[in-house]
Parts: C-alpha cells; structure tokens; sequence
C-alpha cells in the first residue's frame, strides 16, 4: 500500500502543476483531505471546527445525511444534460418564492459570472454604460468587479483602481467608484454621473460591514431617480440572513440580485434572478436581437447541483432554523469579544451573526479604508492563534454553520482566549 502523503508532500506536487502551488481561493499550504457534519481534517490528519465552510455553501455542515440521499437519488439518474430539467425548475420556483426581487431566475455555475452578468444585464436594459461599484466590495472577478476591489493606493473618488494585470483601461473609465455607507457623496456622484449609469452594484453587507440605517434605501431611491438598476450581490448573503435573503432582513428590494453558495448546496450553482421585464432581455423572442443578451453554460442548472440546493433550502425553511444560525453566530461573536475585553485589546466585532469579523481598531468601521487602517498584525496573530487551537477560518470572516456543536464551542471558546493572550503579550511587548 503507498505510503500517505503529508500536505507538505502535496504542497510540492501541487506546486509543479499549479500557479503559485494552488487553486487561488486559501493558504495553499492547506490540503482539506475531508468534511464531516461541523468539522475538516487536513492530509496531516489534524482537527478542526470548520468556520469557513467552504467560503459560505456549507451551511447544514459537510455530508448532511439529507443532501447526501438526495444527490444519491439524482446521480444514477444523469450528472449533466445541457438541456432543461425539471429539478432545476422546482428550484427556480422555491428561489422565485423566497426572494423579492425575483419574478424570473437565470442559472450559471458561479457567483462571479452571476455578477459579470448581472452587470451586463443593467446595461443591455438601459442602454448606459457606466457602474458604479464600492470601493472594497467583492463581485467576483470580471474586469468591472476587479476595480477597486482592495486597493492598496487610496486614490480620490469616483477613480478606479485596477485590482488585476490584463484589464483594458477602457473598462476602467466606465466605473465610479465610492465610498460604502457615504450617502452625501453617492448623492453627488449620481447628481453628476446618474445619466450616464446602467447599474448600481452592492453587497448588501459589503463582507463584512453592515449597511448604516436607511443607505440601503437611500440607494434604492436614487436609483429610481435616474432610472439605473440597482443590482444587490447576495452571493454570500442570500438564503444566509433569512430565507428571503439580506433584501428581507433589510426590506429594501434591488431590481436583481445574484445568488451562489447556498443555492447548490456545495455544488457549483449561481443564479441571477431579478425583475420580469429586465430578466427579458435574456430571451431573444421578447426583446429582439438588438437587446438580446446572450448567456450560456455547459453546466448551467446542473440537476445534481439543483438537488441539493433544493434540499438545503428545504432544511432552512423549517421552523427555527435562523434562529439557531443566529444563535450559534452570537454566542461565536460573544466570546471573542469577552476573551479580547479580558485581555484589553481594542477591537471591534463587525458583521451579522451569520457572518462576522473581529477588526483591530477603536474606531467605527463604515467603509475599506476604515478596515485597512486597522491593526493587521494583530488580526494575523489573532488568526494564527486560532488555527493553531483547532479553528479554520477564513482570515477575513467567520462563517457560523448549523453544524457546530457543544464540543464546538468549548474548542473555540478556548481558542479565543489562547488568541486573546497572545495580542496581550504584542501589547505587553510593543509589537503593536
């Protein structure tokens, strides 16, 4: 029998086949060897409670005994067809029940192109070419959504930084970019340029900073005022805040939105759902070829990926289910912040209960310059820390699932005062 390989054996196989030794997504040196219910083990065999689940999909935890019977009943059935499928159209109906802005759906593989195309689509409706994005929001990786995404040169408003090599300059001057939660200067921004836009896209929850009061709406009515399509990015957000989504939790309905993660149900399934009148340009018979906005994709409403979201979706619907997600989120929130006010380091917990961060600063986080200006060798520390007491995580959010356990919690309970006492020991030692 072969012997096992080590991640360290893996990290150099990968790094002969794969650019910079991995996928893109995480720490490449990390090789997830398997997932069961609320936690991962790595090639080395070592432990831990899954706070990134996947980057959002894995909600229910990995295997959930009712995702996986149903996968198993879809998969002797077909894996793929490139032609409609009725499981895929039952799940189009539940997302069109459940989210407000949804009369129609159109399916993709992911959020990413379900951005790129929902940006596409405000212009094919419009007729303008112009989007405005927030700086530090993540809308995949089109040209457009690499604007400005996590700039390290803060430049004046409306400019667009390039995030990327190989984007046209062209595109560049089609985007105005501002500062989340600022609503005097989306107001001059739109006063001046609001003729010219197409699309307004926007996290709801820009990663991890809430909206303040009322600048949803805020952009809502602007929107309506020059005629643009307000575009909400409810990738990570949507069926994660409430079964309606962030537009239900926050009652303010975009013309589209754009769903992934959760809607497969850790299959490779996106959507973009919006208005009847503006999913229209995607059918050549209603609007003509002049508007038409042509969309395909080989894996596009895949009946296996359709199965399991449509379980997933199932399994939240049930009575309780956000409240225990919520739960579980704020008792996560709670104890990093009683382990860090313990040790005396400054921070803010920023976020939403199903999805949060703890910032290293003393200031209020409204916007990407406030959390650039935070402490960032303490949040290395912080996460270091973290991982080596048995908790995975994204190094930039914490992913609560309806998995964890009461062992769960005691690990990372643990964890955040391990962590909190090494920042207090930075402290102590001027580090920071």
């Amino acid at each position: 029998m072969p012997r096992h390989l080590s991640q360290s054996d893996w990290g150099q196989r990968a790094r002969a086949v794969l650019p910079g030794g991995g996928f893109g997504n995480f720490d490449p040196s990390v090789f997830i060897r398997e997932g069961r219910g609320s936690r991962v083990w790595d090639e080395d065999g070592t432990e831990y409670v899954d706070l990134l689940i996947g980057s959002g999909p894995m909600l229910l935890g990995h295997g959930h005994p009712e995702v996986l019977e149903a996968v198993a009943e879809q998969m002797p059935k077909g894996m793929t067809f490139f032609a409609n499928n009725a499981r895929a159209v039952e799940l189009a109906e539940e997302i069109c029940a459940a989210v407000p802005c949804a009369d129609q759906i159109r399916y993709v593989s992911s959020g990413g192109e379900a951005d790129m195309y929902a940006i596409r689509l405000a212009r094919a409706f419009t007729g303008r070419d112009k989007i405005v994005k927030f700086e530090g929001g993540y809308h995949g990786m089109s040209a457009e959504a690499q604007m400005s995404l996590a700039p390290s040169r803060m430049v004046n408003f409306p400019q667009a930084v390039p995030d990327s090599a190989g984007i046209p300059a062209s595109v560049q001057a089609e985007m105005l970019i501002a500062p989340f939660n600022d609503p005097d200067y989306i107001r001059s921004l739109l006063a001046e340029h609001g003729n010219q836009v197409a699309g307004i896209i926007v996290e709801p929850l820009q990663r991890i900073i809430p909206p303040e009061p009322g600048f949803l709406q805020l952009l809502r009515d602007e929107a309506d005022k020059y005629g643009i399509v307000l575009i909400f990015d409810e990738v990570v957000t949507g069926f994660r805040f409430a079964y309606g989504g962030a537009q239900e939790l926050y009652g303010v309905t975009p013309d589209i939105a754009t769903l992934g993660k959760i809607i497969g149900g850790g299959f490779p399934l996106a959507a973009i759902a919006g208005r009847a009148e503006i999913m229209a340009h995607f059918d050549k018979s209603a609007v003509g070829a002049e508007k038409w906005l042509m969309q395909l994709g080989t894996l596009s409403g895949n009946p296996v990926a359709a199965v399991a979201g449509l379980k997933t979706m199932e399994v939240l619907h049930r009575p309780g289910q956000y409240d225990r997600l919520r739960a579980n989120g704020q008792r996560l929130m709670d104890m990093a912040s009683a382990a860090l006010n313990k040790q005396g380091v400054a921070h803010r917990v920023i976020g939403d209960p199903t999805l949060f961060e703890i910032v290293f600063t003393e200031g209020k986080v409204r916007d990407y310059r406030d959390v650039v200006r935070a402490d960032t060798a303490k949040a290395t520390r912080f996460n270091a820390v973290l991982k080596q007491n048995g908790m995975f995580k994204s190094p930039g959010k914490t992913y609560p699932s309806l998995a964890l356990t009461e062992a769960d919690f005691d690990l990372c309970n643990a964890a955040y005062a391990k962590a909190a006492d090494a920042l207090a020991e930075m402290q102590i030692a001027g580090v920071s």
